[in-house]
């Protein structure tokens, strides 16, 4: 004869009904709790953070700024205190970028298709100043860059600094707007080497460099950040490429011949086209593989040092502005991470990292590392990760001192001068320094 089942099912099924009605008329609701248990955080990296906080969601870029941390969203910005991780604001914006250093550190944000943009003060979000027709908006440690374009296409920039309420000088560009917008659009200088599990803004923000480069349909204006003055307006041929590094206009020439690329680089000081230093069969990878030498590319490197490679393959690390060899790899080396202090190079064994200081022009720091090894450089550390076991290092730039070494599988959005701040989902963390 077949049973007639267990009583417990019934019995389990009055119960979710009781715990239904009473949740439901106010008497007594577990689910918060219940959700709160299914949704508890696991630590990002054990014992070893200061704090750790539950944010809105999945962020488009972290920056420590002064002694706030601001996370930009998608459609929304937030501040948290950097010591304890306390929410301290939040604010509708599409976008969110760090100028200034220290107490003098601005958030500015704006909205996409929307002319204008604040700037905020990074502890409490009050507006320090507002601008209503800005179309772009470029953001260093010393200085904040905005573009405004008339209806005519006429268009100037405007230096400020970053606290500041009065313009510190005012150039009309012509007619360039149309293709820059919001915050920090790519300008024809030199890109960071990017690093896994490393967000590629990390090192944000850089010192303003003495020349930038606006494009202007297949131009670019040079223009003295110093003075305000548009110096040159330089027109690359079909094969070239110009980039502005270390103070100088980059002129890379790429032909085409016997089924590969011949290269060869020009440096001149604006606005004299007189070469300051060239280079035959220097390849600062501006174009991918192929006959075609289509120049895509900004060279990698600094603001003054740049990353090439010799007519026999090896890697080599230049001063933009004279064109000195700052070091030259062997074969088999290859350089992670590069600002204009210190170079991060790979050993040809793979398991070798050193750190490379071009003022003392010799290796000042080496480790052991597994294979599967990324770098990154900031002013505060160099920032090594690696696989099985995912792990985080930080060392001290200049001498391989370690600051930090955590078991984590978090991004490392930000580094300021005490700690980094780690990002696992919707969870973020500052692990501070030793």
């Amino acid at each position: 004869m077949a049973s007639g089942g267990s009583p417990w099912k019934g019995y389990a099924l009055v119960a979710i009904v009781i715990v239904i009605v009473l949740a439901t008329t106010g008497v007594w609701n577990p689910w918060p709790r219940v959700w709160g248990w299914v949704n508890t955080s696991e630590p990002i990296a054990g014992g070893t953070a200061r704090w750790q906080q539950r944010i809105g969601g999945s962020p488009q870029s972290v920056a420590i700024a002064g002694d706030a941390v601001v996370v930009e969203y998608r459609t929304s910005v937030e501040a948290y205190g950097l010591t304890a991780g306390v929410k301290l604001w939040d604010s509708d914006a599409d976008w969110a970028a760090i100028a200034g250093d220290g107490a003098n550190a601005v958030v500015a944000t704006g909205r996409l298709l929307t002319k204008g943009y604040q700037v905020l003060d990074p502890r409490s979000g009050s507006v320090l100043r507002a601008d209503t027709e800005a179309t772009a908006v470029w953001t260093y440690r010393n200085a904040l860059l905005d573009l405004h374009c008339a209806k005519g296409g006429d268009c100037r920039l405007t230096a400020w600094a970053p606290r500041g309420t009065r313009p510190l000088w005012t150039v009309d560009t012509g007619g360039i707007g149309f293709v820059l917008n919001a915050a920090n659009p790519d300008l024809p200088d030199t890109r960071q080497l990017t690093a896994g599990r490393v967000d590629d803004d990390v090192a944000r923000p850089r010192r303003m460099p003495g020349l930038i480069g606006l494009p202007d349909d297949g131009r670019v204006r040079v223009i003295d950040t110093a003075t305000g003055r548009v110096l040159q307006v330089a027109q690359p041929a079909a094969d070239q490429r110009v980039a502005i590094a270390g103070g100088r206009v980059l002129t890379v020439t790429g032909t085409a011949r016997d089924g590969t690329c011949y290269y060869g680089v020009v440096a001149t000081d604006p606005p004299s086209s007189a070469p300051v230093w060239q280079r035959d069969g220097l390849n600062l990878r501006t174009a991918d593989n192929g006959a075609e030498c289509k120049q895509e590319h900004d060279p990698a490197g600094g603001e003054d040092v740049i990353l090439g490679v010799d007519p026999t393959g090896r890697e080599e690390l230049l001063a933009a502005h004279d064109g000195r060899v700052m070091w030259h790899g062997g074969s088999g080396e290859s350089v992670l991470a590069v600002d204009d202090s210190f170079g991060v190079i790979r050993g040809a064994d793979s398991r070798t990292l050193r750190g490379y200081s071009f003022s003392r022009g010799r290796t000042t720091w080496s480790r052991q590392v597994g294979t599967d090894v990324t770098a990154a450089l900031t002013r505060y550390a160099a920032v090594i990760t690696t696989r099985k076991p995912d792990r985080v290092v930080a060392v001290s730039p200049g001498s391989g001192r370690v600051l930090a070494d955590v078991r984590t599988d978090a991004g490392i959005f930000a580094v300021g001068p005490g700690g980094m701040i780690a990002v696992a989902g919707r969870e973020m963390a500052y692990l501070p320094f030793a």
